[in-house]
């Protein structure tokens, strides 16, 4: 397909959507807040990869938002941005809901990006080319986004089933793009627990070896036992009570790229992201979406079982988090998906 014929099709999207969204913004309800600042942990990652559409194609805009969305490291950094002030809503992972309940820190999720983690964790071909199992993690160093993160999570769960400690092991935060590429190739980590398009690039030049795959809805029932939510928007649960109408017009954003990304050619992908997050190669790019494309979210709504699948493999390494002590009611809300669910027929 020629460029001309590319850059028609974007335009007149454009302007069809221009179209679509004019009623909208006429009809919208006053939000109580229009500029909204979001922290996220790796944008440029498949993980965050709805919230980079629905910026780039003025969905936010469209729905009356003024959106600022601030990258941090990982998606701990993130959580605390929300956490000390300067954000009012955090993309990060669902399972941060429920790890801060305990800590009396209300959070709750109010529109899922991703219905499986997407974290891929493989062993260095250069410093341990010898694996044989899960026991030779111990004393290595692992690299992660950043500790405390769904990263660090996945690897907690894997050590835990080996009859391993956290403790027992180097946890060093590399960041999700060219940080993390540098830290294994260097040396500087033995293990690598990360996301795409970084893990694929890896896998292609036969760099890791994978030892847990949680880009499928398979690989992430095989880790998790069920169904795992993962990337999502969440606020403190007072955030989310306060501003209901501005709540809807993020999770409507959201719903509406999910939408978009079910049908998104190739061409359509390329055309939307940044070229920054294409890391030079575009059929790098294309491989990876395809890898992890089955993991999100069709409609933006929480799987019912998946709060419980999230709490069961956290407790597996976390005393504190027994059953008794949570309310997973408490941690998220499909109110709101469900209308913007209805409302783009999701």
């Amino acid at each position: 397909m020629t460029p001309f014929v590319l850059n028609r099709r974007a335009c007149l999207g454009a302007g069809l959507a221009a179209v679509v969204a004019a009623p909208a913004l006429r009809a919208q309800p006053k939000l109580e807040q229009s500029s909204v600042s979001i922290a996220v942990g790796g944008k440029g990652t498949f993980y965050y990869l709805p919230l980079t559409v629905a910026e780039a194609l003025g969905y936010f805009k469209a729905e009356g938002l003024d959106v600022d969305i601030r990258d941090f490291v990982g998606g701990a950094r993130a959580l605390q941005a929300v956490l000390s002030g300067p954000c009012d809503v955090c993309a990060g992972a669902f399972e941060h809901t429920i790890t801060w309940q305990v800590r009396q820190q209300a959070l709750k999720a109010f529109v899922l990006m991703g219905r499986a983690p997407q974290v891929v964790v493989g062993v260095s071909q250069k410093t341990l080319p010898h694996y044989r199992g899960l026991g030779d993690l111990r004393g290595r160093k692992v690299g992660v986004s950043s500790p405390g993160s769904s990263t660090n999570t996945v690897v907690n769960l894997l050590l835990a089933r080996a009859g391993l400690k956290p403790s027992e092991v180097s946890f060093q935060g590399v960041g999700v793009q060219a940080g993390a590429l540098a830290a294994l190739r260097s040396g500087s980590i033995d293990v690598i627990s990360n996301v795409d398009p970084v893990v694929t690039q890896l896998e292609q030049k036969g760099e890791i070896r994978v030892i847990a795959d949680t880009r499928t809805l398979k690989g992430a029932d095989d880790v998790f036992g069920g169904l795992m939510p993962a990337g999502s928007l969440y606020a403190p649960s007072d955030y989310v009570k306060r501003h209901p109408r501005t709540v809807q017009a993020l999770t409507n954003a959201i719903v509406h790229a999910l939408k978009w990304l079910q049908t998104a050619g190739p061409s359509d992908l390329l055309q939307t992201v940044p070229e920054s997050y294409l890391l030079g190669d575009r059929a790098l790019y294309l491989a990876a979406f395809g890898k992890v494309r089955e993991a999100l979210s069709l409609d933006g709504l929480v799987p019912e079982e998946g709060p419980r699948t999230a709490l069961r493999a956290l407790a597996t390494f976390d005393p504190a988090l027994k059953a008794e002590r949570v309310d997973l009611s408490k941690v998220y809300t499909n109110e709101f998906a469900r209308r913007a669910k209805d409302r783009f027929k999701a």
